[in-house]
């Protein structure tokens, strides 16, 4: 009768993984979701399998001290029991990457979630991957069209550029993810949707992505009740698959919701093995890993195609000045933000443009496009600095004409920054309207 680990490393032969077992350990202590394990030596990163009551877990080594190892779970700890074995294994792991993942939903480490039966590819790619030098990556000279008039019109968006889309819970970044991946021209879409609810993925799936949406969608779901490993491995799953589509020469559109569940992973992670937390309980990790996962998407170079990545950050409180809100404007190239204000009047999508900016636009419009964008700004400002003095009869027509010429124009805006959210418009129309709109 086979043992259970060789089970499992029988399992890992049939999905083309290599891996062969160590010396192993045994369990001395469990604190929080953190194993820890003497006895046995292993990498940091690499593969544990810890044998329980309910079947083997699998772990990965997150760190050490002296003779003691710190191991992660990727799954819930039930069975654990004290002096368990624990057997470290070195593979060749990596995560399948082909065009087979088209129109499938997988989980953090590539396992598929939809039923369809196993995925099969001839590439893995790991994980991570070195970072790219800079000088290397072609420069942003082209828009990539998203289907909204929002951000085609006022907050151009070029190939191969990092944008964050900022806003608090329930304000509707979900579905202007789902309206981007139903209007994009990229041939590719790959969408990380980590640390949501379980109802939303499905929901999302479903109804926001669509049928027709999936055919050219890579789905990685890593929904709120997994563990901070899982997590973590998703956002570097959509990645390394973004990477290799972009490799094939191909524009890839990349929406990771979100970045903050990225960081709160890392958080519990470091906080378990002992790391000191630093700005509002986020440890000074957390802060090295978002450049690190940022700066993975863009341009590739000579041949090689682009990501266009759209991360997600909740902003708690609608608080821009979180930390992880702060520390990703930082380190992106540019920024949306969703009014919960404008959401609650119902203007979807609730971008608020005067709050937002692209900092890639003027190399990718023209003239004239950018001057449209400067005029739809100051319109905005100027009827919002002088609102309530409209609402209260304070102002009287005819007093300003720059006041009486703005609030002319913004019924206009209005109905130009609305959208339904099954309904995509090209860039080209997208620009024909906002110059019909401002009268030419």
């Amino acid at each position: 009768m086979s043992s259970p680990l060789a089970n499992r490393l029988s399992q890992y032969q049939t999905k083309g993984i290599t891996c062969r077992p160590i010396a192993s350990g045994r369990l001395v202590r469990v604190v929080g979701l953190t194993l820890e394990a003497i006895g046995c030596r292993a990498p940091v990163g690499s593969l544990c399998i810890v044998e329980t009551l309910n079947g083997d877990l699998e772990a990965e080594v997150v760190g050490f001290s002296g003779e003691i190892l710190y191991l992660m779970p990727s799954e819930q700890l039930l069975g654990v029991m004290p002096g368990a074995k624990v057997t470290p294994v070195l593979h060749d792991n990596g995560l399948p990457v082909g065009p087979e993942l088209l129109g499938r939903v997988i989980d953090g480490v590539g396992n598929p979630l939809d039923g369809l039966g196993d995925i099969f590819t001839e590439k893995r790619a790991s994980f991570t991957s070195p970072a790219i030098n800079p000088l290397s990556r072609k420069p942003i000279k082209e828009p990539l069209d998203v289907g909204i008039k929002a951000i085609n019109g006022l907050l151009s968006v070029g190939k191969g550029q990092r944008i964050g889309l900022f806003a608090g819970s329930g304000v509707g970044k979900s579905v202007t993810l789902g309206m981007m991946t139903r209007g994009t021209t990229a041939q590719v879409v790959v969408v990380g949707l980590i640390g949501e609810r379980g109802r939303e993925v499905k929901e999302f799936i479903d109804e926001i992505l669509g049928e027709e949406g999936r055919k050219r969608a890579v789905v990685i779901a890593a929904p709120a009740d997994t563990s901070p490993l899982m997590r973590l491995k998703g956002c570097q799953t959509a990645l390394a698959i973004a990477e290799y589509f972009r490799d094939q020469g191909l524009d890839v559109l990349l929406l990771m919701d979100s970045l903050t569940r990225f960081a709160q992973a890392q958080r519990e992670i470091a906080l378990s093995v002992g790391e000191p937390p630093a700005t509002k309980g986020y440890p000074p990790s957390v802060f090295a890993k978002l450049p690190a996962l940022v700066e993975r998407a863009g341009n590739g170079s000579g041949d090689q195609g682009s990501i266009t990545a759209f991360f997600t950050v909740l902003t708690e409180g609608d608080d821009l000045q979180d930390p992880i809100a702060d520390a990703s404007r930082a380190i992106l190239d540019g920024h949306i933000v969703l009014s919960r204000e404008m959401a609650d009047a119902g203007h979807y999508p609730a971008i608020d443009v005067e709050r937002s900016v692209s900092r890639v636009m003027p190399a990718i419009v023209d003239d004239e496009h950018m001057l449209m964008s400067k005029a739809v700004r100051q319109i905005l400002s100027i009827c919002r600095k002088n609102q309530d003095l409209v609402s209260i009869g304070a102002y009287k027509p005819g007093t300003d004409p720059t006041i009486d010429q703005a609030f002319s124009f913004k019924p206009k805006l209005d109905a130009y920054l609305q959208q339904e959210m099954k309904e995509a418009v090209p860039y080209a129309m997208c620009v024909n309207m906002l110059r019909s709109t401002l009268g030419g």
